[in-house]
């Protein structure tokens, strides 16, 4: 195995350590490339490290939210339940740290300021906020497609005087709530998250909710040692069933439309789906929610009873049951209790997209109406600068100096969402176009991180240097995403997934739709046709100073 060194002219860089770096660490390392990987953070862990508020909790089941390529640590590793909390998520991502030993190779507490592609040396020249530059071949981002928080803008925020947290950017200490009174803005999965946790602690929450979501419940139950052992016993079905799922789950997906069968098969169905929770319920029901408005009401008016069954006073109902948007075409929450947390005596909700917030003043927020609440500490579960956040961020620049946000002033454009042209030997794990965000994120990060190192293992035997998607490839990757979400009910809704969740923010929709099993196999295809699509060349190396 080769030695990593803090050298500053290296074969690979890699950009963040949580799923992505990891994994893309672990294998660069395996097949002998020098490789310097900078993380942010005071440790590894993503998205996990930062997002610490009360009730953070992963939305996908732990036995497949997770590495495969060892069986070691599959093995070691013991999940304590269905869907693990934010804690057990960052012990688990340290514990593989620990056991692959990667952390040496990681400098902690380093952000890249700016990657500039180096055409005489047919590299990359990275530069990072201590002042170092680094050369290296190859630049990898695994920087995640929800890392980097969107905070609201709200006129006379700087003038409140209690505390203001961010869902993404939580402190590592305990936030004690005891006898205040809390403001939460948002209900995505966040919000609903958040929400029944603070209520429990505070004197009283105010859910100040601008688009109402459907939720699922959850279901969490604690996983017994029969449970693990089934796991561990049936891993290769249930990897399979994975690696065949459109969305990298362990279930086959839904194979009848919602309007194909009676009234009453409908609800039976939903009925045991209901009670099952989770994501089976969106995703094993009908295969057309997102694709046919009928077939979308069925599902939305049972989730719409089932929050009125829920919620005593109609009156709040009516609030949580204010949608905009079909069922499915935002990011699908699940939760536990949220709705039955709007039973309590000290929770209120109101809508801010029927009245929306004015100002911030000293002592809380006051709405357009006049009507003002006092407030101690304001949660903003705003969400994220999502998918393409965090790439523009480092202020990359590719051939003739041309800067990444440039290029994608009106919408990313990526080939397989690995590669964009222009920008040379500049890979991107999950990036926009690859199917992660409809998708079980490690399942994407493992095949693209498997991806990307074969493609930099060929190139080393052959003996190029540069690898650039060809402008065709990607206009015409980026033209089939648009296509096949134009056959969908996605574009009519302003949302993360169509990148409108900000403003001026440019509106196209960010991922392969088709499913991340249809995805691989066209990855596969590619590399087997001599990475068609691709411009693999071997170019004079000039001396770096």
């Amino acid at each position: 195995m080769a030695q990593q060194s803090h050298a500053a002219q290296v074969d690979a860089v890699i950009v963040g350590a949580g799923f992505s770096g990891l994994y893309m660490l672990h294998r660069l390392r395996g097949l002998g490339f020098t490789t310097r990987v900078f993380e942010a953070a005071d440790g590894v862990g993503g998205t996990w490290y930062w997002n610490r508020y009360p009730g953070a909790r992963c939305d996908s089941e732990s036995h497949y939210y997770c590495y495969s390529f060892s069986d070691e640590i599959r093995k070691e590793w013991k999940w304590s339940c269905r869907y693990p909390a934010q804690p057990e998520i960052l012990e688990y991502l340290n514990f593989v740290a620990d056991r692959l030993d990667l952390k040496k190779d990681i400098e902690f507490g380093t952000r890249v300021t700016a990657g500039y592609f180096d055409e005489a040396a047919h590299g990359w020249r990275i530069e990072t906020d201590r002042g170092e530059t680094v050369h290296a071949r190859f630049l990898i981002t695994g920087v995640g497609n929800t890392s980097t928080p969107a905070n609201p803008t709200l006129p006379g925020i700087e003038k409140f005087a209690g505390k203001i947290y961010h869902t993404g950017l939580w402190p590592h200490e305990k936030v004690d709530f005891t006898g205040q009174r809390v403001g939460l803005i948002g209900t995505g999965s966040s919000g609903i998250q958040s929400t029944p946790l603070i209520a429990a602690e505070a004197d009283h929450l105010t859910v100040f909710q601008r688009t109402a979501n459907y939720s699922v419940p959850a279901r969490n139950h604690e996983l017994t040692d029969d449970m693990r052992r089934e796991q561990l016993e049936k891993f290769e079905e249930l990897r399979r069933l994975t690696l065949a799922s459109p969305i990298g789950m362990s279930f086959e997906p839904a194979q009848v439309s919602a309007l194909e069968i009676t009234p009453e098969e409908r609800k039976a169905k939903l009925d045991a789906l209901w009670d099952v929770g989770g994501f089976r319920f969106m995703f094993t029901s009908f295969n057309d929610i997102v694709l046919d408005r009928q077939a979308n009401a069925v599902v939305a008016d049972y989730i719409t009873a089932k929050i009125r069954d829920k919620v005593r006073d109609p009156a709040v109902a009516d609030v949580l049951c204010d949608f905009n948007h079909p069922v499915g075409t935002k990011r699908p929450p699940i939760d536990t209790d949220y709705y039955e947390t709007f039973n309590r005596d000290n929770v209120d909700i109101v809508s801010i997209r029927a009245d929306p917030i004015r100002e911030v003043t000293a002592d809380g927020l006051t709405l357009e109406s006049g009507a003002h609440y006092r407030l101690d500490a304001i949660v903003c579960a705003t969400g994220f600068d999502t998918v393409t956040g965090s790439l523009i961020k480092m202020n990359l620049h590719g051939k003739g100096g041309q800067a990444l946000a440039e290029k994608w002033k009106y919408g990313p454009q990526a080939y397989l969402g690995l590669c964009t042209s222009g920008f040379p030997n500049l890979f991107m794990v999950t990036g926009p176009g690859s199917p992660a965000i409809l998708t079980n994120f490690p399942v994407c990060i493992e095949q693209n991180v498997d991806w990307i190192a074969k493609l930099m293992e060929r190139m080393r035997d052959i003996g190029f240097n540069e690898v650039e998607a060809l402008p065709d490839a990607e206009a015409e990757w980026v033209k089939d995403i648009v296509e096949a979400a134009d056959k969908t009910l996605f574009p009519t809704v302003d949302s993360w997934y169509m990148n409108s969740n900000l403003p001026d923010k440019p509106r196209v929709f960010t991922a392969y739709f088709s499913g991340m099993n249809t995805y691989a196999e066209i990855c596969d295809d590619i590399a087997r046709n001599n990475y068609k699509g691709f411009d693999l060349r071997t170019h004079a190396r000039a001396e770096v100073a």
